[in-house]
């Protein structure tokens, strides 16, 4: 049991500093596509760090022999929403109180956008949940439309931010510190490089938290939803906390959001098609909590009271689906 827990905790240290080195990356990517900054956020970073959990998931759900597996692709494309509208943004919130730059850092901070991507994926997730507790021939058709409306989301927030260059503060390239100004092929080698040292330090993880989960007592659908999404929203999770700390809060939040939609469409349209999409107590239970906490952070930002205090109480709407979904289990 020790020795798991050590390689959990070597496995988070090594994902920390790869979103490090993915994270300066990316800016410069940005800066190089002549992007906004909040689009370096919701296209670029999220497509970077959500892009290995869909692969996981495409892999479960089209080359999984077993009923288990595709299971725990179904289980991936609820519980990574989830973990994001929930531990993602009530870690922020909580990097947030410690910033200590007075009453409010999000005070001046622009969330004009942060809503309107919310929306969006409030309504595709209600649309996906509404799907699990259907059957119907002609279901896994529908699955396409999961992928049209990501394709439609990215060109809305790259037409959004065209005009917005990014203002970013750079630091300097990790591969080329001492220069002003960073090759291509050492942006591409770093953002690359780090994408897959996240990707397989992840899995790792996972594998830790599987063999961890009987350990506790937990059945393998409580690992899946409960402890697996921890560790593939984990570079999200620590992608918002590096932004944070730099004091880049609109890339942070942006960061999440992006990842959210990404996780609402793409892993869901390939278990809508390659599986019978049907859900079970405890998907359902993690469908509502999902769906509880997104209306939550709009009530905050609709009654302007989207606090560094009030965002990190998110948080605890995780620790009520592990409750429920332990009762359930």
């Amino acid at each position: 049991m020790l020795v798991h827990l050590i390689a959990l905790l070597a496995c988070a240290i090594v994902i920390y500093l790869s979103c490090e080195f993915f994270v300066n990356a990316v800016e410069w990517l940005g800066v190089r596509l002549k992007m906004g900054t909040l689009a370096i956020g919701t296209v670029l970073a999220a497509i970077g760090t959500a892009l290995p959990e869909s692969v996981v998931t495409l892999v479960a759900v089209t080359m999984g022999d077993t009923v288990n597996s595709k299971d725990i692709g179904v289980g991936a494309a609820m519980g990574g929403p989830l973990a994001l509208a929930t531990i993602a943004y009530g870690v922020s919130g909580y990097m947030l109180l410690r910033k200590k730059r007075g009453p409010n850092p999000l005070k001046n901070v622009d969330l004009s956008q942060l809503p309107k991507d919310q929306q969006w994926f409030l309504g595709i997730f209600l649309f996906k949940v509404a799907l699990g507790l259907a059957a119907f021939s002609f279901k896994p058709w529908l699955g396409y439309l999961f992928f049209a409306a990501y394709v439609a989301y990215f060109i809305k927030e790259i037409r959004a931010d065209a005009e917005k260059h990014s203002d970013l503060d750079l630091e300097p390239l990790r591969l080329q510190p001492k220069r002003p100004i960073p090759t291509a092929w050492a942006i591409a080698l770093q953002t690359l490089a780090s994408l897959v040292v996240i990707f397989i330090s992840s899995q790792f993880f996972v594998a830790q938290l599987e063999w961890v989960g009987p350990e506790l007592g937990l059945s393998a659908t409580v690992t899946a939803l409960l402890l697996s999404p921890i560790a593939t929203e984990l570079p999200e999770i620590m992608n918002a906390i590096i932004w944070i700390r730099q004091g880049k809060i609109s890339l942070a939040l942006a960061n999440i959001s992006g990842a959210m939609m990404i996780q609402a469409t793409v892993p869901s349209g390939l278990g809508i098609i390659f599986t019978p999409w049907k859900f079970d107590g405890a998907l359902i239970l993690s469908g509502i909590v999902t769906i509880i906490a997104i209306l939550y952070l709009l009530l905050l930002l609709k009654t302007k009271r989207f606090t560094p205090k009030n965002l990190s109480a998110v948080g605890f709407f995780y620790g009520i689906f592990a409750v429920g979904l332990i009762i359930l289990g």
